[in-house]
């Protein structure tokens, strides 16, 4: 209830100063689990894309962003976020295991496979926790393009400006092999992000993005 009644008052807000233009939403399953990867360019993108699907999109943040600052903590909470401890030395798989447990209740998990924002505007190699998560699971992959985000909030900055945001959303991909095989999850990440790739027309990076330790 929380989240739809923020969803409701932000929506038509955001909409009017970030104009959003969305493609493909109609790939999204209408009930039951998905894995929506998608290119990160800015931490607004965890933002502007639960806005433009019907279903909860559920995220995995720093628990930090729980206990800090009131407003944001309480964004959080209302758009059912799930904190995690990221100096645990399992935060890796913790993570996993929150997801799975979203995908295990039926409902959609976001996920960004380079790990981190991306620093220049290219597609970095993605991390295989997305490939582990699809076979452990079984839930289909949506891939996402987001676009214009990064110019809208660029990294380093902490005031929004004025602009324009795309979405495109791509055909549900599933795949076959086993999530405890390095060679499967390597070949199904990389299809992922090949069909990201393809979403979005940027230009593809061959190594991971350098982590941000203050990264979302």
């Amino acid at each position: 209830m929380l989240y739809r009644l923020t969803k409701i008052v932000s929506t038509p807000f955001l909409h009017l100063l970030w104009p959003t233009a969305v493609t493909g939403v109609e790939h999204v399953p209408g009930s039951g689990p998905a894995i929506l990867a998608s290119n990160h360019l800015s931490v607004l993108d965890s933002t502007f894309l639960p806005l433009v699907l019907p279903r909860q999109v559920r995220f995995v943040a720093k628990a930090e962003y729980f206990t800090g600052n009131p407003v944001t903590a309480a964004w959080m909470r209302a758009t059912g976020q799930v904190p995690i401890d990221r100096q645990s030395p399992t935060a890796a798989q913790d993570m996993l295991d929150a997801a799975a447990q979203v995908l295990k209740d039926g409902e959609l998990f976001g996920i960004y496979p380079e790990g981190t924002r991306s620093p220049d505007g290219r597609l970095y190699r993605g991390k295989i926790g997305v490939a582990w998560l699809a076979l452990a699971t079984g839930a289909p992959v949506v891939p996402v393009a987001m676009s214009g985000t990064d110019k809208v909030l660029p990294i380093g900055s902490s005031v929004p400006r004025l602009g324009r945001i795309g979405i495109r959303i791509g055909k549900p991909m599933t795949f076959t092999g086993s999530y405890g095989d390095a060679r499967d999850r390597r070949r199904v990440t990389d299809e992922i992000m090949e069909a990201i790739r393809e979403l979005s027309g940027q230009e593809y990076a061959t190594s991971y993005a350098p982590s941000r330790s203050k990264d979302n």
